[in-house]
């Protein structure tokens, strides 16, 4: 029977069967890439097995790599268990980018991925391959108007269905929408129109295309003539892609290719145009979301003190006065019939709280049943209005009786509302502060810089002092001593020592000269430097860091599902408890099944019913439950970003703590990963120098670190800088093994015992009895040979990194069993993990053997987290429930990884999984505490206790509490800006 295979991915939806691949020089990150820098150029580096190492190289494919969809019909497939066997088979083959598999139908280069499934027995022929296009992008949206969980559920419900949406994130911490989109098949505006439409305000935040956008302010007079003129002129500037006025403003905003044109020019285009007429400067203008909650909290703040200059005369006229015996005589004086003074007065003050200050929960209560899905809004307008109708009902019923004595609860509505804006306004402080640490990451970039000018023939005839912003591609910056560097960009001249701890957590400065590349926002300590800008604004390494951070503070952790189900039945459930337990007192008290003596004595039976109902609807808190988990992300990216732990999100959070068993690579990951040779033994008579002329001439070009570490120490031995090697001709490079090549008259092969024998060369028992005293060395030995004979042997070290023995040491104390998987040989990886305290060691593995041990972790029960750095460390990085990258290793390793270590420091593995424990500590306790609060708020309020102890929770008392239910739940988060990372004994 066949069966239809199907590859899903973010990026890309197939109809029909079939059975898809993707190829690409690295697997898809499960979440936003990550910065190719600040680690230099992409480099090579990771573990493999070579000369006994495991090191490996890599060439990393640059952005414009084209990913390819091949559908395959596979057939013979019976159950999941053939389907299982045939997404492994596919995944071990280099270069696949994701594959899986759903027995559906009868449906699934290419001979490889072919032979692959043909090898595991089925068969399978090429349907057909598509090469995707990018036009997925990512947009995010600001809304106003969420009030609760309930809120972000029908808009992230509204955005999920929408044609072209693969997949939308909406938070109701940071009040963003996160949609990833398709713009062949939907536009941002679409998408704002599909938000507005469900009652909600979106502000277009970023389109995604947009990441090269700057917005510019026109000084000077503007017609219909000059606004056609500026845009044709702007328009036909190369590189630039949009163009857009807005004359109310006098602001452009100019989307564009930074490899092409950049601001300075855009500034310059617009002032010739016009003759001078018109100046363009950067448009001055905080971001918009800063911008929103500074009015959000504004407008708070100002409706809570207009509140309260209404709600205290209530509250005084209603609980304190009426104990003054003189005032009580005046507010008791009848105006109309038994209708008071204090009645009346109560009503006038009372009406502008609950129809203008109170208008916002009118206008979220009536979208929301609009949209079918009642919210916190819903229940604050029904409890503020029952208290406020009711009450004007008995001051009406009071003026056209003559032996009517009213009960007013005014002071209910109105303290109801206060205390609500209350709540809100140190709500949306708090909320603000979840989000510092991305302000501390954008604060980093300096507002000026010094730009260099140059004449024709290279010679520094200037600089000028310009607004960081207008920095564009190659421009040379001036860097001096105790400034920031402005830009991303490689030093051109001059030398010094740059504080990088900001951006990579690197405590020691780093030395620059020459060609070395720098990080925009890093200090400069000592010494001029002349910088060439490479990577400007958005394309910046700050610019990418702080745009994961946001999209991890967006991901959702699977624990939220919980208070997402919770949220879709709590504002019916309360509105029906809160009826039902008015219904309750009220037919007790029609009934007489309770004294007399428990109505207070300004009140009757069906005041005292409603006064509880209303209780109950303004106790229920589902705010509280929809902030217990983002918060808590938010707050704990911020503060791992803040020490060079980049967490990608709620997933990876919530998986690192539950982590009980970490696999480690061991080259770069426990060890420095810059290999030195330490000793050479040379079996044949020959110079020391001509030895490492061979050996260099055939090492040159390979990437592998153990090759580098090679034609380094080969350069020592020759007084010239720039020494030439020999030609090379017939280079062979087997990775993981070694390399072959013709140098000059000689037949050089350098590389590992396996090499050797695969090649045919005789290794001799000298040769092997090295070998051995290397690996119990820890070193790795590299074998050369020349005309197939073994003429000597490089003894290559790899030094462990400090304090690996001390962290190993700790994760055993937190319940943390550490292995170590390594493509080196036996000899050196039992040595290296003696030296580290691993106890569990596999050695010898491929990149393959190393996903396949994660699995089998796995399926024994174990929750696994990867630490690696390597290209063939991405395929265990992905298949573990946590993987650890090394900041300092492969771009591909990096964005396969869960959670990227910026120092390279092996306490960072400690400070990840204990900063995720530590964070859903407080999930947990958040979740205590909003469901705690609820289920004993609310019987309380029901009035469970009134009978036997006579305590009644009033409604205003109710409202103050919902209120604070909200702040305490984000207070609690934000304790973890405090959190410390444990010390280390020995660090």
């Amino acid at each position: 029977m066949g069966a239809t295979t199907r590859a899903l991915f973010l990026s890309c939806f197939h109809g029909g069967g079939g059975f898809e691949v993707s190829h690409r020089l690295a697997l898809r990150p499960r979440y936003p890439s990550m910065p190719r820098r600040p680690k230099g150029a992409a480099a090579a580096g990771g573990s493999g097995g070579r000369g006994g190492g495991d090191l490996e190289a890599a060439a990393v494919a640059g952005n414009e790599e084209e990913e390819k969809v091949a559908t395959f019909s596979v057939s013979g497939m019976t159950c999941a268990a053939c389907a299982g066997s045939v997404e492994k088979a596919v995944k071990r083959l280099p270069g696949i980018h994701d594959a899986a598999v759903d027995v559906l139908g009868g449906r699934a280069q290419e001979n490889r991925i072919t032979e692959a499934i043909e090898d595991v027995g089925f068969e399978a022929k090429l349907i057909d391959e598509e090469v995707m296009e990018k036009n997925i992008l990512l947009c995010r949206l600001h809304i106003k108007g969420m009030a609760c969980k309930y809120c972000t559920s029908t808009v992230e419900f509204v955005l999920q269905t929408s044609p072209g949406v693969q997949r939308a994130s909406v938070a109701l911490a940071t009040e963003e929408a996160e949609i990833r989109y398709d713009r062949r098949i939907v536009s941002a505006t679409q998408l704002i129109q599909a938000v507005e439409e469900t009652g909600f305000e979106a502000i277009l935040v970023t389109t995604g295309e947009d990441r090269s956008r700057i917005d510019l302010k026109m000084d000077g007079v503007l017609d219909k003539r000059s606004l056609m003129m500026l845009e044709s002129s702007v328009q036909a500037l190369p590189g630039v892609e949009n163009v857009k006025f807005d004359t109310e403003l006098n602001k452009v905003t100019i989307l564009y290719k930074p490899d092409q044109t950049g601001p300075r020019d855009l500034i310059e285009v617009i002032k010739s145009a016009t003759s001078g007429l018109v100046n363009a400067s950067i448009y001055l203008e905080a971001d918009g979301r800063d911008q929103h909650r500074y009015r959000e909290i504004k407008r708070y703040r100002q409706s809570f003190l207009w509140s309260l200059i209404f709600t205290i005369p209530i509250f005084l006229t209603s609980m304190v006065f009426m104990y003054i015996p003189w005032l009580k005589a005046g507010l008791e004086k009848k105006v109309f019939n038994m209708m008071s003074t204090g009645e009346l007065l109560r009503w006038i003050l009372s009406t502008p709280v609950q129809f203008v200050i109170g208008r916002k929960f009118y206008a979220g209560a009536y979208k929301a049943m609009c949209r079918g899905s009642p919210n916190m809004d819903v229940l604050i307008a029904l409890g503020t209005n029952t208290a406020y109708f009711y009450s004007v009902y008995s001051v009406l019923r009071a003026a056209t009786s003559d032996n009517y004595m009213s009960t007013d609860f005014f002071e209910t509505s109105s303290m109801l509302i206060s205390f609500i804006l209350l709540g809100k306004y140190l709500e949306i402080l708090a909320k603000g502060k979840t989000s510092e640490a991305i302000a501390k990451l954008m604060d980093l970039a300096p507002e000026t810089a010094t730009l260099l000018m140059y004449d024709h023939e290279g010679n520094v005839v200037g600089e000028n002092e310009i607004d960081s912003r207008l920095i564009q591609k190659n421009d040379v910056i001036k860097v001096v001593p105790g400034g920031k560097v402005a830009s991303d960009g490689f030093v051109i001249w001059g030398q010094s020592h740059v504080n990088e701890s900001m951006i990579t957590g690197e405590s020691r400065p780093v030395a620059k000269r020459k060609g070395d590349t720098v990080i925009g926002g890093t200090v400069n300590e000592n010494g001029v430097l002349h910088v060439r800008a490479t990577f400007v604004g958005s394309e910046s390494a700050l610019a990418q860091i702080v745009r994961l951070v946001e999209s991890a503070q967006m991901a959702k952790a699977p624990v939220q599902k919980f208070a997402d189900q919770i949220s879709r039945v709590f504002v019916p459930l309360v509105i029906l408890f809160s009826l039902l337990t008015w219904l309750a007192w009220f037919a007790a008290g029609r009934l007489h099944s309770y004294p007399n003596s428990w109505i207070p004595p300004s009140m009757d039976s069906f005041q005292l019913a409603l006064q509880f109902g209303i209780s109950v609807m303004v106790i229920a808190c589902p705010c509280a439950l929809g902030l217990a988990t983002p918060t808590a992300v938010m707050v704990a990216t911020g503060v791992g970003a803040s020490r060079g732990v980049l967490i990608k999100g709620g997933h990876a959070l919530e998986s690192a703590q539950k982590v009980d068993c970490i696999v480690f690579d061991k080259t770069g990951t426990l060890t420095i990963g810059k290999p030195v040779v330490v000793d050479t033994r040379l079996l044949k008579n020959m110079v020391l120098r001509e030895f490492y002329d061979y050996a260099a001439a055939a090492e040159i070009n390979s990437e592998h670190p153990l090759a580098k570490a090679i034609v380094e120490h080969a350069k020592k031995l020759h007084l010239e800088e720039n020494h030439i090697w020999p030609e090379a001709r017939d280079f062979i490079s087997v990775t993981g093994h070694g390399v072959m090549a013709e140098v000059s008259d000689k037949s050089v092969i350098v590389g590992n015992k396996s090499f050797m024998l695969s090649s045919y060369i005789n290794i001799p028992l000298e040769a092997s009895e090295i070998l051995i005293e290397e690996e119990e060395k820890a070193r790795t030995g590299v074998i050369v040979a020349m005309d197939r004979e073994v003429v000597g042997i490089i003894s290559v070290s790899d030094p462990i990194k400090p304090n690996a023995h001390e962290v190993i040491s700790y994760l055993k104390s937190m319940n943390v069993e550490s292995i170590m998987v390594t493509g080196d040989n036996w000899g050196t990886a039992n040595a290296i993990g003696k030296e580290v305290g691993i106890e569990k060691i596999i050695a010898e593995a491929k990149p393959e053997q190393k996903a396949e041990m994660v699995k089998e972790l796995q399926l024994s029960g174990r929750t696994v987290a990867m630490v690696g750095d390597g290209i063939n460390d991405s395929p265990a990085l992905v298949s573990a429930d946590v993987g650890l990258a090394i900041g300092a290793g492969t771009d591909v390793a990096i964005e396969a990884a869960d959670i990227v270590l910026m120092k390279s420091n092996l306490e960072d593995v400690i400070t990840a999984i204990d900063l995720s424990r530590k964070t859903f500590f407080r999930i947990r306790m958040n979740y205590v505490w909003a469901l705690g609060y609820n289920v004993i708020g609310i019987p309380i309020a029901a009035g469970v206790l009134f009978p036997s102890t006579g305590f009644r929770l009033p409604p205003w008392v109710a409202g103050a509490a919902m209120a604070a239910s909200s702040v305490s739940v984000v207070c609690w988060s934000l304790l973890l800006r405090y959190y410390k990372s444990p010390k280390i004994v020995g660090s």
